[in-house]
């Protein structure tokens, strides 16, 4: 089989799956918000079952679905014929998928289910099914056929129920008013988390580490100090801590061109008064904006006292993973 047969195939594949999945805009009926409003009402977790291909779906569908505000886990139907339905507690939503509607590792643990009391929504293919029929609530996620040339292997079928998954997930954060900040406290190890959790307190540098120089200090000790801490730049701060002014390596060229004498002057006459500052507590983010609006590449922290208690530069959040 050459390249552009196979190729030829690839796309037909995509093609027919993209069909499943619009096809199934079209079967999805009210059955959909009562699925979500018995998730919504739900005082515990939403349980995922499935067996094979569908386990695997299932297994994602979960994921999500914790990831997006609603509390969720897979359990495998096989393993809990064995021990594991003692995860499914009072109060708890099983969620079952099975393309037949007659998986019967599934149907094992369906009197159990309804012995507890829980709720169960089906995603199945087969409306006719034992699993639909005993389901308070049955999704249709039914396909006209597999992407398999022999009509077998799950492919469309596993394509459109996680795509039915996705839009409950969707559906119920947009409903519960989901935010971004949400989010970023279940992914914290993620890029969005980073921008959303870290603060400037938790980047920026302290103590022996902050590059400080008295007013009144001569321009040559500042440089000492600029070099040594290596953030390109140096604040000049009162007797109380109080940020007076910023001497960076612009202001250095700057003072260069000028004719300065840099081992005679003092830092005050070419120090850069009233710079920018940002309040601890702040979100890395914000100042990452505030920095990009400006055009500067380092700024000091301040506490309630106007004190300065830190700073922080490009490379720090860059290094953060921030930006």
């Amino acid at each position: 089989m050459n390249s552009d047969e196979l190729l030829r195939l690839g796309r037909q594949v995509i093609e027919l799956e993209a069909r499943a999945v619009a096809r199934l805009g079209e079967l999805t009926g009210p059955e959909f918000a009562e699925a979500c409003h018995l998730i919504m009402d739900c005082a515990g977790r939403v349980v995922v079952t499935g067996m094979g291909k569908s386990g695997h779906v299932g297994s994602k569908i979960a994921a999500t679905l914790a990831s997006t505000g609603t509390p969720a886990f897979f359990v495998h139907p096989g393993e809990a014929s064995h021990g594991d339905l003692g995860m499914i507690i009072d109060g708890d939503l099983v969620m079952a998928i099975s393309n037949s509607g007659e998986t019967p590792e599934i149907l094992t643990i369906l009197p159990i289910i309804k012995r507890l009391g829980v709720k169960l929504i089906a995603l199945t293919g087969n409306q006719e099914s034992t699993l639909a029929a005993q389901a308070d609530v049955s999704v249709d996620v039914s396909v006209e056929q597999e992407a398999c040339p022999l009509n077998l292997a799950p492919t469309a079928s596993t394509t459109a129920t996680l795509a039915m998954g996705d839009a409950i997930a969707v559906a119920l954060y947009q409903a519960r008013g989901f935010t971004e900040s949400d989010f970023a406290r279940s992914h914290p190890g993620g890029a969005l988390g980073r921008r959303l959790l870290l603060y400037v307190d938790d980047l920026m540098h302290t103590g022996d580490h902050l590059p400080l120089v008295q007013s009144g200090d001569p321009l040559r000790r500042a440089l000492v100090e600029m070099s040594g801490k290596g953030m390109g730049m140096t604040g000049v701060v009162d007797d109380d801590q109080r940020l007076l002014g910023i001497f960076t390596d612009g202001d250095l060229r700057r003072s260069l061109e000028r004719g300065e004498n840099i081992y005679e002057c003092a830092i005050e006459s070419v120090m850069t008064r009233d710079p920018y500052s940002v309040r601890a507590g702040t979100l890395a983010a914000e100042v990452i904006q505030m920095m990009r609006t400006r055009s500067i590449n380092a700024v000091f922290v301040i506490d309630g006292q106007d004190r300065v208690c830190g700073a922080l530069n490009m490379h720090d959040l860059l290094r953060a993973g921030v930006m």
